[in-house]
């Protein structure tokens, strides 16, 4: 079983603590927070054993779990790797693209596996109908979050949107070609909402909408493809395909049949596939075990991560243009 500790010890650090306790793919050997309070009281509430040093943990472990501010995500992670620890990185993978290729290049290095926590991939919703995403020419999505003081260290383009990046990466297999987007900034000194237009260069567009200032959450996306449109609810985890086939020559009483112009007939019906429950944080942290003991490729990649972080930055890039 893979020894794994955990550093940073806030709200979504608690949540990995609970999960790999539970895992049975990993022996949870401890966590480090820099604030010693909270480390004390971390540990007399639940029990986990509180490292002193980062690198008293990183030598007690296998697997190194890095879910502190994002500002620390390259330090941390260069530590674990020089010490030939396999790291898992909360989402965005670090502050910047460069730092993010130095992640990889060391990884590389040292032998290491590496996977980001971009954990909409795990989604039931979105796991149960990515095998029937193919070729899609235009996508849609909008994340929005009632204001939470938590995130606004960074842009909303990094604190919900690069879910979406990530998301349409995985699906869309093309090479950005141009981005077009505005931000704004309403209660934060950074943009709290933004709207990206990504063209790639198959011409598909994805138009992606984030905003941490809503009156209700929403975490919604449509995929439209040649024959079919796919709908993903992440938040409510259900999904909808809808498909299209050539009309049969005689249609049943119920059939759903569209004629266009041209005369040509076409049948809707529907192919919603089961959604299956599961925790996605665990399931990222647990397929990554995997991907460590079968020596495969991790899911959500440290170059997957770069990729979402580097569109991300160029998205921020267009603000105040």
């Amino acid at each position: 079983m893979l020894k794994i500790g955990v550093l940073g010890a806030g709200h979504l650090g608690k949540i990995h603590l609970r999960l790999l306790n539970q895992s049975s793919k990993y022996e949870l050997v401890g966590f480090y927070d820099p604030s010693k309070e909270n480390a004390e009281k971390v540990s007399a509430e639940f029990g986990y054993k509180s490292f002193d040093t980062i690198s008293d943990l990183i030598a007690a472990v296998d697997v190194v779990d890095i879910v502190t501010p994002t500002l620390s995500h390259y330090h941390c992670a260069v530590d674990a790797i020089k010490a030939g620890k396999h790291i898992f990185l909360e989402k965005p993978i670090s502050n910047t693209v460069e730092e993010a290729e130095h992640i990889i290049q060391l990884a590389k290095e040292y032998n290491i596996k590496g996977q980001v926590g971009h954990v909409e991939r795990f989604n039931p919703a979105f796991k149960a109908v990515k095998d029937k995403i193919h070729n899609p020419m235009f996508i849609e999505t909008h994340r929005l979050a009632e204001f939470n003081p938590r995130g606004t260290d960074v842009p909303v383009v990094l604190d919900l949107m690069i879910h979406d990046i990530d998301a349409i990466l995985s699906v869309v297999k093309s090479p950005v070609k141009n981005i077009h987007a505005t931000g704004t900034a309403v209660i934060s000194d950074s943009p709290d909402i933004a709207n990206a237009r990504i063209e790639f260069e198959n011409g598909c567009v994805a138009n992606v909408t984030s905003s941490r200032i809503s009156m209700k959450n929403m975490r919604k996306a449509r995929f439209f493809q040649k024959d079919a449109y796919i709908s993903v609810d992440y938040l409510d985890k259900i999904c909808e395909v809808v498909k299209m086939k050539d009309a049969p020559e005689v249609p049943g009483d119920f059939d759903l049949i569209l004629q266009n112009a041209e005369g040509v007939k076409k049948q809707i019906y529907f192919d919603n596939p089961s959604v299956e429950s599961n925790n996605a944080i665990l399931d990222e942290l647990e397929t990554f075990a995997d991907a460590i003991n079968n020596n495969t490729t991790p899911i959500v990649t440290l170059e997957d991560g770069t990729e979402a972080l580097r569109i991300a930055y160029k998205i921020i890039n267009c603000f105040g243009k």
